[in-house]
This record gives structure tokens, C-alpha cells and sequence, in this order.
């Protein structure tokens, strides 16, 4: 038998072949605003609408090329101390601008602070080295947070003893003396200067709203308690214990006189 052949169909036709897109076609996002923005609307104010609409535009977008160009030049220079501590300063006073009693006063928001800036201490460090994560090389990378965490505990510090919130005061200085406390240990001598100093400069703090504040007996005996277990890590609480029981002293010898 002869087998039968049937020519075969073609399901789909192919389409002919389409013009090519001319190159250059795609337009960029500034372009299309400024597209839309070129039909005059209705009115007679609208005329110079259109014009400060795109001399805005522009300014804004030389603006975004002048910053990427800055900072495409930074990137080849790195920041100095000096210049990482200013830098810092400057976006907590950013952050102060903002109703700074009203956020300052809520402690809670301040132990958010402090908090966030100690995990980015440890967040820093890299734990997949094979030698020990507290040598210099970890410092180096953990050292713009420690500054961070030092000049967030000072400036905010000075906010509340510019507001005269002097038990807050306190407060904060035991909360942040705690935070201090938990900051890693390096086994360079030197490195823990930073740990020392915010010990320091809260210690001054303390005793600066001692000067203006005599707490009632049982919140200083709760002061006094705090003090001597902070005193443990740092031997910087000492003048704090010996204000404090200073202010105690005063008071139960006034209580025993009049009685």
C-alpha cells in the first residue's frame, strides 16, 4: 500500500516584520513631567504656573546632580574624627529641633535611643573572623556607633539640664550608665577610653542636678542603692554616692531638729 501524504497547515501565521524603533525613543522621568507639564490650563494665573513648575524642576534636579556629584568625590576621602563627631552632633540636634522637652522628658523614647545605638555597637563588629572579635580591627569597625553612643548620652544629658528636670536627670543617668556598662570590652587598654569617658561625662551630669535637687528620703534612698551598684562598674559614681549622701544627711539632721 502507498501511504498518503497530506502536506501539513500552519497553525499561526507569522506577522510581518515591524518597523524598527528609532533609537533614542525612551524619554527619562524628568522629560515626562516636563511633558505633561507644557499644556497650558485654563486661565489667566496659570501662564506663569507652568514656567515656576519647571524652573522648579529643574533647580531640584540640578540640585540631586550637585549631590551626587559631592558625593561620588567623598567616597574617595574618608571622614576624619573630627568630622564623624560633627556629623553625629548634627543629626541629634536635627533630631532635637523636634519638640525637644516634650521628647526628652519621655524616658522611653531615650531608652530607645540608647539602645538602638548599642546594638549598632555589636552590629558592627564581624563575628565570622577566625581570631578574636574585641581586637583592633573590631574597634575600628565598632568605633563611629561608640562615638554615636557617647554623644547621644551627652547632648541628650545637657537637653535635660537645660529643661531643670533634675530627678529625669538622674534617671537617665542610671538607665544610660547601665547601657554603658554592657558596651564591649577590648582588649586593648586604650580603646576602652570611650566606655571611661561616657562614665564620666555622665557622673557630671548627676552631679550637676544634685547641686539643684534634694530628693525626698525614700527616693533617695533608691538613688543611693542605684548609685552603689553602678559604682561597681565605674568608680566614677563615687562622687555621686558621696553628694547624695551628703543631701541624706542634711535632710535627717533637719528632720531630727525639728522634731
Amino acid at each position: 500500500m502507498t501511504a498518503v501524504c497530506q502536506p501539513r497547515r500552519a497553525l499561526v501565521e507569522i506577522p510581518a516584520p515591524q518597523p524598527k524603533i528609532e533609537a533614542r525613543m525612551r524619554r527619562s522621568y524628568l522629560e515626562i513631567l516636563g511633558a505633561r507639564l507644557s499644556p497650558t490650563p485654563r486661565g489667566r494665573s496659570s501662564t506663569t504656573a507652568v514656567p515656576r513648575r519647571l524652573r522648579s524642576l529643574d533647580l531640584w534636579s540640578g540640585r540631586i546632580h550637585e549631590h551626587c556629584d559631592k558625593m561620588e568625590e567623598q567616597q574617595h576621602t574618608a571622614l576624619s574624627k573630627q568630622q564623624l563627631v560633627q556629623l553625629i552632633r548634627s543629626l541629634i540636634l536635627v533630631e532635637q529641633s523636634q519638640e525637644p522637652r516634650v521628647v526628652a522628658s519621655d524616658l522611653k523614647f531615650l531608652q530607645e535611643d540608647l539602645q538602638l545605638k548599642k546594638a549598632n555597637v555589636y552590629r558592627s563588629i564581624p563575628y565570622s573572623r577566625l581570631g578574636s572579635n574585641r581586637d583592633a580591627h573590631c574597634y575600628r569597625k565598632a568605633y563611629p556607633h561608640l562615638v554615636a553612643f557617647k554623644v547621644s548620652c551627652q547632648e541628650w544629658g545637657q537637653v535635660l539640664l537645660r529643661n531643670q528636670e533634675w530627678d529625669v536627670v538622674l534617671e537617665h543617668t542610671l538607665m544610660a550608665w547601665r547601657f554603658t556598662s554592657e558596651l564591649p570590652q577590648w582588649e586593648t587598654a586604650s580603646h576602652n577610653a570611650l566606655r571611661e569617658q561616657c562614665f564620666g561625662i555622665l557622673a557630671s551630669q548627676s552631679q550637676a542636678a544634685l547641686q539643684h535637687y534634694s530628693p525626698p528620703a525614700s527616693r533617695g534612698r533608691e538613688l543611693l542603692r542605684r548609685l552603689k551598684l553602678a559604682q561597681q562598674h565605674s568608680r566614677a559614681a563615687t562622687p555621686c554616692i558621696d553628694a547624695l549622701q551628703r543631701i541624706l544627711g542634711a535632710g535627717g539632721d533637719s528632720a531630727t531638729d525639728t522634731k
